[in-house]
């Protein structure tokens, strides 16, 4: 007998969610970690054929308004991106931010492909095995850019662990081209952590973007649940390099997705003693889907505005920190205020 769905969803829902993520949530995290730091026994969800658990989604406070997607600049944008044949975090991981920044003409571009080898609870990113690595796509990113007349870009990419270098070729290349065809336009790169390896890591520092960084994305209890293949202080070393090669440095964390407040000061304590970093940004967890890790709790734009003030005063050149930042919210902006532009 098949298994009952869940109140509202059609068998075609339940379909697209289970073909976008077929491994159960999170991956395969006992080969990964040790003893479990944090029980999630009592909400995280399975994608089981034959006993699929679902939670509700609550409704979203006042406070959480997102613009919907449209408008001329909107449609532009989207024209050259389809053309080009490009992918966007935006639309791969549903941001709500979407229609209000590619309607002033801002989106953070997508690299590597589509699909994503790591499993993170938090992450609409497709998982899975990717099935090629396009040489042509630095070329591609770097004409699209010079149509786009952008004044600052946001470059990132799924992880790709199972080439040797982690696309770090890939990613350099990418940065020199759109440094050589938009001049005029500062470049802004979010990785991943290259499973730690210092020469891949190196080799995107020295084609020396304007701003290169990589997201902490929880607090370091939180880690095995939430990002099951990372390390918190592989991340914190990844940091370290980028500053240690003279760049400007950022990193992002989201919250409401169990951690506690006293740790995500904690948290912005590591990142500077370790790096130094230049900026951070903070904002709330949504979950994309059924099948992704709850939300623990709604952030309140009050507490949102402690951790900027807690961030400024750590050290922080530069905090985004709000219900509806994400990693690229407001770069453009990020970048002209550090440069005294």
């Amino acid at each position: 007998m098949p298994a009952q769905l869940p109140p509202g969803a059609s068998p075609e829902a339940v379909a697209r969610t289970l073909a976008r993520h077929p491994r159960p949530l999170g991956g395969d995290t006992a080969r990964h970690v040790g003893p479990a730091a944090v029980s999630l026994t009592a909400m995280v969800l399975n994608n089981q054929p034959d006993a699929p658990i679902h939670r509700t989604i609550g409704r979203k406070p006042d406070w959480l308004r997102a613009r919907v997607p449209g408008g001329q600049g909107y449609e532009r944008l989207k024209s050259i991106i389809d053309e080009h044949r490009l992918h966007t975090v935006c639309q791969e991981a549903s941001c709500p931010n979407m229609g209000e920044c590619w309607s002033r003409g801002t989106a953070t571009i997508m690299i590597l492909g589509d699909t994503c080898t790591r499993s993170c609870g938090f992450c609409n990113v497709k998982t899975g095995r990717p099935p090629v690595l396009d040489h042509d796509e630095p070329r591609r990113v770097a004409e699209s850019l010079a149509l786009m007349k952008l004044t600052h870009v946001v470059i990132t990419s799924v992880n790709r662990d199972e080439l040797p270098d982690g696309g770090a070729s890939i990613w350099a290349e990418t940065i020199r081209r759109v440094h050589d065809a938009c001049p005029g336009m500062s470049v802004e790169c979010l990785v991943g952590d290259f499973m730690g390896d210092e020469r891949a890591i190196q080799e995107v520092c020295d084609a020396r973007p304007e701003i290169l960084s990589h997201n902490m994305e929880t607090v370091k209890r939180m880690h095995p649940a939430v990002r099951p293949q990372a390390r918190y202080g592989r991340s914190l070393k990844v940091l370290a390099q980028f500053k240690a090669s003279g760049l400007v440095t950022k990193t992002g964390i989201m919250v409401g997705i169990g951690e506690r407040d006293d740790e995500v000061l904690e948290l912005m304590d590591d990142v500077r003693a370790a790096s130094g970093a230049d900026i951070l940004t903070v904002g709330q967890y949504l979950q994309p889907t059924r099948n992704h890790l709850p939300i623990d709790r709604w952030v309140h734009p009050d507490q949102f505005a402690m951790y900027r003030r807690e961030a400024l005063a750590r050290g922080f050149g530069v905090c985004e920190s709000g219900p509806l930042v994400r990693s690229s919210y407001h770069a453009e902006e990020q970048a002209r205020r550090l440069s005294g532009g």
